[in-house]
């Protein structure tokens, strides 16, 4: 995209808070003079292109990609209705990807990341001109963008393993953009360099009268979910389990708050076994889906650290990639869909995935009881499981209708936040350590990562009688690794987590061995081609686009793919 369009779409963005729109003469005016001499100049020109950001990670371009990158390769997922219109999307579900899939296209991605570096250019400029814009002011916006501009990045090193990398703002069409792939570690090193330096100076808390922004907008919660994250990547499993600890204590006070002042007695307002979690049965009746209908339904709820917020208004942007992925009134099943083993899960009773029948999430996330299997979660407004002594039946609310759906996106949440801490601390453990001084180490690591599982699993249950995950079961390393992995996907089912989970697993294990064992359930078809092709550490990733390769002469392309002007697979070693 040529400069002039990237700044004017800055200026002229749909803005999470509000609409604007272009005045004349941002049309017909030089570039350098409109950015230079009229609209860097004041505190509200540093707001409003940060509020672009926000619209710009709205758009269905960067959802359609979280998605894709982020769960269509998984087990999750599989194609549903028409999707051989999209050729692009059927050949993911065949793991028959190569550079020329529109879904390896990230210009979006960098056009955010560009869009915050110009905020950081500018903002101090700004500064010195507004007298109103204060230090702390401009040193919470240069936190924000910052996050915002590492999570874009974040999603590319999940995606695409080296990416170029630049906090440099192209400014204008004599700079040279071109650069080559940064690796991987030194990128994510970056990441956490830069959230560690701006993390104090992000807002911890939005006014109350300003409803959206505290979980629509960069906090240091957010930030803080991004550390525990990028920690886990990282293999730093100390860091991942104080940034976690820091998001579920900050939760646990905001809700302990809450209950002092307006709670009283009611059951609305208490802990759930401990933690700030909403109670997923209805306070009437033997009914379930209170949980859902918050945290999905009505969105931004107390759970929530951080999602992209679309306003309840069909005239205003609408989440166009769940409405067409997921699934709405006119169609129901989107053009992708739950996998079959899953949907079959609790209906057959199988339970090779959900503990038991007693388990909402199987209800809430998956619509149908027989295959074709739909995506529940994000695509309906409700979800209510009824839970009678002998049967237990879902019933799902209102599906939006085509092209409206008004269901935010969610980055970060609760219980993800404590599963990457499951996740770290079983990661502690020393599996090759037999000597009895340890023992209590690995049991207390262990019994750490077991407990949070099961409260997760607790709250979801529609059981009378709640059954604790059976903890013997879980005692190994390697059990209790599978245990948290599995209730990850539970938890976090169609969110955009799997494959990126998956991916995590691979880099961790050094081998596909368990990503292949997982992904090849979901086909019969071309299972066995799918674990050839991913049989390689390479393939986990995605290709650059041809395009891409085209205009930067530094990117060379994943071996494990082909140029994308023919079908080739090409192998690589390990």
């Amino acid at each position: 995209m040529k400069l002039k369009n990237i700044i004017r779409n800055i200026v002229c963005g749909l803005f999470i808070f509000g609409a604007s729109s272009c005045s004349d003469f941002l049309e017909i005016e030089p570039l350098n003079e409109i950015v230079l001499d009229k609209f860097w100049n004041e505190k509200s020109d540093v707001e409003n292109v940060i509020a672009s950001c926000y619209s710009s990670m709205q758009s269905q371009t960067v959802i359609d990609r979280m998605m894709a990158w982020g769960e269509f390769r998984s087990d999750n997922i599989i194609g549903g209705t028409n999707v051989e219109d999209d050729a692009s999307l059927a050949n993911i579900f065949k793991e028959n990807i190569n550079a020329s899939n529109a879904y390896t296209t990230w210009g979006e991605f960098y056009y955010i990341i560009n869009t915050c570096n110009t905020v950081i250019y500018y903002a101090p400029q700004v500064a010195e001109k507004d007298p109103s814009y204060t230090q702390s002011d401009l040193m919470a916006h240069i936190a924000e963008v910052s996050a915002i501009r590492d999570l874009m990045y974040f999603y590319l090193i999940r995606a695409f393993r080296d990416v170029p990398y630049t906090t440099t703002p192209y400014l204008d069409d004599t700079q040279e953009m071109a650069v080559a792939a940064t690796p991987f570690n030194a990128v994510l090193d970056s990441l956490i360099t830069d959230l560690e330096s701006v993390q104090s100076y992000a807002v911890k808390k939005y006014p109350t009268t300003k409803t959206y922004y505290q979980h629509g907008r960069i906090t240091q919660d957010a930030i803080h979910a991004m550390l525990a994250d990028m920690y886990l990547w990282k293999q730093d499993y100390d860091n991942a389990i104080k940034y976690a600890d820091m998001v579920i204590d900050a939760k646990t006070e905001d809700f302990q708050n809450e209950i002092d002042q307006k709670a009283g007695n009611s059951s609305v307002y208490k802990m759930f076994e401990g933690y700030p979690l909403i109670d997923d049965k209805s306070t009437l009746g033997n009914f379930y889906g209170n949980a859902y209908d918050a945290i999905f339904g009505d969105g931004n709820s107390r759970e929530s650290i951080f999602e992209l917020i679309y306003m309840d208004n069909n005239n205003m942007l609408s989440n166009a990639a769940v409405s067409y992925r997921y699934g709405n009134s006119a169609t129901r099943i989107g053009y992708v869909r739950c996998a079959d083993f899953l949907g079959q899960d609790v209906s057959q009773e199988l339970f090779n995935k959900f503990k038991d029948k007693y388990d909402c999430r199987a209800y809430e996330n998956i619509s149908g009881s027989a295959s074709p299997f739909g995506i529940a979660k994000y695509s309906y407004k409700t979800a209510t499981v009824s839970a009678g002594s002998s049967t237990i039946s879902s019933i799902l609310g209102e599906q939006y209708p085509e092209k409206y759906c008004h269901a935010n996106w969610i980055i970060y949440r609760l219980t993800d936040v404590m599963l990457m801490k499951a996740e770290a601390l079983v990661q502690k453990i020393d599996a090759n350590n037999d000597n009895a001084d340890y023992k209590a180490e690995r049991d207390s690591l262990l019994n750490g990562a077991y407990q949070i599982v099961n409260i997760i699993e607790k709250r979801s249950s529609c059981a009378s009688t709640y059954t604790d995950v059976n903890y013997n079961s879980y005692s190994s390393k390697n059990l209790m690794e599978n245990l948290v992995m599995d209730e990850r996907q539970k938890e976090l089912m169609f969110e955009g987590k799997r494959w990126f989970d998956l991916v995590r697993r691979s880099r961790r294990d050094g081998n596909t061995d368990y990503m292949t064992s997982c992904v090849t359930q979901k086909s019969s078809d071309n299972s066995s081609v799918i674990q050839a092709k991913l049989a390689k550490m390479d393939a986990i990733y995605w290709p650059y686009y041809i395009d891409e390769l085209k205009v930067n002469p530094y990117l060379v392309q994943n071996s494990a793919f082909s140029s994308g002007e023919n079908s080739s697979y090409k192998s690589t070693t390990k």
